[in-house]
């Protein structure tokens, strides 16, 4: 049996889980730290000895949430009952569902920052880019592996093709935020189809 974390580490992940659900909601900038604390429901003066200021506290939520999306991606992409093919198919129907729910709870953290925090924070654009990162490279993976399996065309250049499958998804979700539509999602999906073509 594990040993419990600490109650340091439990307070910082739940300053953490509180930050995101309401930046989610809002955006980093109109979200201030007495709101955050105050839904955790922590003394305002205590943030400090958990996070240096709210620019570290938002690299740390990025890092965070990125280091919880690599583990349910990882997950998802080494079904091993279904080709690769499929396996990156779900992963981007699920994105589709989790985007177009309207709930902001459910969205993409990387997506509602990227285009706000980018050029205010190198901490915390650093962040993103790391995050982002290691999300291609899953892809790509994946891609290879479909390559080995017979369920993907060896033309596709994996590389490529991970971070254009990345781009069009982030974009197609900024799209649909804009529009309040799910159309750019579906738009995206059906491209994604098309790209990832089978084998054969």
């Amino acid at each position: 049996m594990n040993s419990p974390r600490p109650y340091y580490q439990d307070t910082r992940q739940h300053i953490l889980a509180n930050g995101q659900s309401i930046i989610l909601g809002k955006g980093f900038a109109a979200v201030g730290l007495s709101e955050i604390l105050a839904a955790a429901e922590v003394p305002k003066g205590s943030f400090y000895h958990y996070f240096e200021s709210k620019e570290a506290f938002g690299a740390e939520l990025i890092h965070d949430y990125f280091a919880r999306y690599d583990e349910v991606m990882a997950g998802l992409l080494a079904e091993a009952a279904l080709p690769a093919r499929e396996r990156l198919l779900s992963y981007w129907r699920q994105w589709l569902d989790h985007q177009a729910c309207g709930d902001a709870k459910e969205q993409c953290l990387a997506v509602k920052l990227a285009a706000e925090v980018v050029d205010l924070s190198a901490a915390m654009r650093e962040a993103l880019d790391e995050g982002m990162q290691r999300v291609i490279r899953r892809i790509e993976t994946a891609i290879l592996a479909g390559q080995r399996d017979g369920s993907l065309s060896r033309a596709i250049d994996a590389a490529t093709m991970a971070q254009a499958l990345y781009a069009l998804w982030v974009g197609a979700s900024t799209l649909s935020k804009v529009r309040r539509a799910a159309e750019p999602l579906h738009v995206a999906f059906a491209v994604t189809e098309s790209w990832l073509a089978p084998a054969g």
